[in-house]
């Protein structure tokens, strides 16, 4: 800030990405993180060509909503989604609604995943051998069967182009023991029970309202104390299969709030070049917004 010519001009601060992620970038502002959630979609760890309109919005304001609803459970990472509270830079329509300020943390290099039902690749396991990232699961099973117990199953975080790995429980202990020796143990016990925990809370309320978390991920980190917090999104359509509870029947496939149908497309259309066509686009931002609107009860607004 200085004068010119009788009136003060004010100089913004501006501010650029250190880290791009499939989806979202993030900001640094000293003490804290600026996270922005774009409108890019990834599917099989591509980006693909089309923008689904508001779904950063969206996304952001679902983590807002699951952070409150869980914060008895575990710390989380978030501060505010309101810009008005962020530096100024972030005062732009471009901002508005997608971005969320958090805690820094040092997060840990594992993806927690829950399964709550048997789908996806873990159904492909399962008709194999009968089990799911190693874990023995009781026989005649179906497809979109509800399991009798939430399971665990956690993989390593790639680096962007990469695939996750599946990686068995003891394999976390020792990959997180590497880096926290004398830690790791208590670590992967820690996450793993946020895991499930935060997992049984969140799936018993979102049937009361009509939706199925068949699975979702979650990521933690370590705060300045060395203590778990949340960290990343949660529970979103990016990081979950949505399944509506009215019609679902196990033995087949089920519809989805989530990518998943998108995921369905790009299967039957191999030589799309990832790139979408506008009703798969519309059809999919509709169900993001349906699920926000079921979950949180209230109408999709960016502000």
């Amino acid at each position: 800030m200085f004068k010119e010519r009788g009136k003060v001009v004010h100089y913004m601060k501006e501010f650029q990405p250190f880290k791009e992620g499939k989806v979202r970038e993030i900001y640094d502002n000293g003490d804290s993180l600026v996270i922005v959630a774009t409108d890019r979609i990834s599917a099989f760890d591509h980006i693909l060509k089309n923008r689904i309109t508001k779904k950063g919005s969206i996304l952001t304001q679902m983590s807002k909503f699951w952070f409150d609803f869980t914060s008895d459970v575990v710390k989380n990472h978030m501060i505010t989604v309101d810009v008005n509270e962020m530096p100024e830079f972030f005062r732009q329509e471009q901002f508005t609604g997608n971005s969320m300020m958090c805690k820094k943390l040092e997060m840990l290099p594992i993806e927690c995943i829950v399964r709550g039902y048997i789908t996806g690749s873990g159904w492909e396991s399962y008709q194999k051998n009968g089990m799911v990232c190693g874990i023995q699961l009781p026989e005649g099973l179906k497809e979109s069967d509800k399991l009798p117990e939430p399971i665990y199953t956690p993989s390593t975080k790639a680096e962007l182009g990469e695939h996750d790995e599946n990686i068995s429980y003891e394999k976390s202990v020792e990959i997180l023991e590497k880096m926290y020796p004398g830690k790791g143990a208590d670590y992967a016990a820690k996450i793993k029970d946020c895991t499930v925990a935060l997992y049984k809370k969140c799936a018993e309320y979102a049937l009361s309202k009509g939706i199925i978390i068949a699975d979702t991920k979650f990521e933690f980190g370590l705060d300045e104390n060395g203590e778990i917090v949340l960290g990343d999104e949660m529970l979103t359509p990016d990081s979950s299969r949505f399944w509506p509870l009215d019609g679902y029947q196990a033995g087949k496939g089920q519809p989805s709030f989530d990518k998943q149908f998108v995921r369905d497309w790009l299967k039957a259309n191999p030589d799309s070049d990832y790139l979408l066509p506008e009703e798969v686009v519309t059809k999919t931002v509709d169900k993001y917004k349906e699920a926000y609107e079921l979950l949180t009860g209230k109408p999709f607004s960016m502000e």
